[in-house]
């Protein structure tokens, strides 16, 4: 006998449905544990980072930058007329002092021109001599001629007072008298008139010497000129100091005040540093600035802030003590920190790279075991060089990452290895 059976389709039917509905529940599952899960942190090794923990104390604000020494007594010796090398003496380097000579120059035109004011100069002398000659001897004439009108003058008065004196006593005629009182004038009048041409005489002597004067100083003062500049062809340093550069060489023609050398005192130095313009503000005259020479670190106070600003820097002039560290010269290049304040009993911690003075910034915050660093927004206050006070955000013994991150700014926690 047959025995009716259950649909073998509809099982297997039933089987797949449920199978895949399981399917699919467990994907939905492992997609949701997936997305409850954070991404794994990326991690650094702490070898390549720099750690610095956060303490309270004394915070000294510096800034720094790079400079050079500058000599305070700088001779910039220049052609006083154009001329070719004839002979280089000295070369840079070399010692000198106030008439050492440092190289000859040849200009043919220039020795002529200082011959022919040397003639110049001789023929008036000349001539002023010949003219003083000349005027004395006129001098003389009208002495001789002033004497005669004076003899005449004082012999008709007399005359004409003893005629006076006759005619009273009847001993000589009215005629006579009248002859003798008209002689008397006439020699008077000759007498004034040869006094007045003796000072005519003697003034224009006195203006025709001083414009043969003037004339002969005028030629001399171009004679002299002529000289200094056939001396300068024979360069001298002009000051004690070392001769700093010479950038001729024997044959080359220079011009008419082109630069030929430069000495410097190496004894009298300052120093000049660039500063970064966003740190200058706070720089002033008299602060302390350490300035390394490579060979010592000297002591010198801030003379000068330049108030303009170039290709981002200032230019800050510090004064130095007279007694320098061997090696120091001018051109030097050297480092140069200058103290702007003492802070007293603050929170800092060493400057993270992207940290500015009274802003906020995000740094890596150290977790107690040291394996994984968290960010963290704090507020900063004012800075140095190598430190930063710490406002707000952090706490005395955390340590931050200090160094550069900026790979890893789209996470907020790191491992370190």
């Amino acid at each position: 006998m047959d025995i009716p059976r259950p649909s073998q389709a509809k099982t297997k039917l039933r089987r797949r449905i449920l199978l895949g509905a399981g399917i699919i529940i467990g994907l939905l599952a492992i997609t949701l544990v997936f997305r409850s899960l954070k991404p794994a942190a990326p991690s650094i090794d702490r070898s390549l980072v720099w750690i610095d923990a956060v303490k309270r104390g004394p915070l000294l604000r510096q800034v720094r930058g790079v400079g050079t020494l500058i000599p305070e007594d700088i001779r910039i010796v220049t052609a006083r007329t154009a001329g070719r090398v004839e002979k280089i003496i000295l070369r840079p380097g070399a010692a000198v002092q106030m008439d050492s000579l440092i190289l000859e120059l040849n200009n043919p035109e220039v020795t002529q021109a200082a011959e022919t004011a040397a003639s110049q100069c001789k023929a008036t002398e000349a001539e002023l001599t010949n003219l003083k000659v000349r005027l004395q001897s006129d001098e003389l004439a009208m002495e001789a001629s002033l004497a005669r009108a004076k003899s005449e003058y004082e012999t008709s008065r007399l005359q004409a007072e003893v005629n006076e004196e006759l005619f009273k006593d009847g001993l000589v005629s009215a005629l006579e008298l009248k002859k003798a009182k008209v002689g008397a004038e006439d020699a008077t009048t000759r007498y004034e008139i040869e006094k007045k041409r003796y000072a005519f005489t003697l003034e224009s002597t006195r203006l025709q010497t001083a414009v043969k004067a003037a004339e002969l100083e005028r030629v001399s003062s171009v004679s002299r000129l002529r000289n200094e500049d056939l001396e300068a062809l024979h360069v001298r340093a002009g000051m004690t100091g070392i001769l700093q550069t010479l950038d001729l060489e024997v044959g080359q023609q220079c011009g008419s005040g082109g630069l030929l050398a430069r000495v410097a005192d190496p004894q009298r130095l300052r120093a000049e540093i660039r500063i970064q313009e966003t740190q200058a503000r706070d720089i002033l005259a008299g602060q302390t600035a350490q300035i390394d020479t490579r060979n010592g670190i000297v002591v010198g106070r801030v003379n000068r802030v330049d108030p303009s600003v170039q290709n981002g820097t200032v230019t800050v002039e510090v004064s130095l003590p007279s007694e320098l560290p061997k090696g120091a010269r001018p051109d030097l290049t050297i480092d140069g920190s200058i103290e702007l304040e003492h802070l007293e009993n603050v929170i800092h911690v060493g400057r993270p790279s992207t940290a500015r003075e009274h802003n906020s910034c995000s740094v890596f915050v150290l977790s107690p075991d040291g394996s994984e660093a968290l960010r963290r927004t704090v507020s900063l206050g004012s800075g140095s060089v190598k430190s930063i006070q710490v406002i707000s955000g952090l706490e005395i013994g955390e340590s931050i990452i200090l160094s550069d991150l900026s790979q890893f700014e789209n996470v907020d926690r790191i491992r370190l290895r």
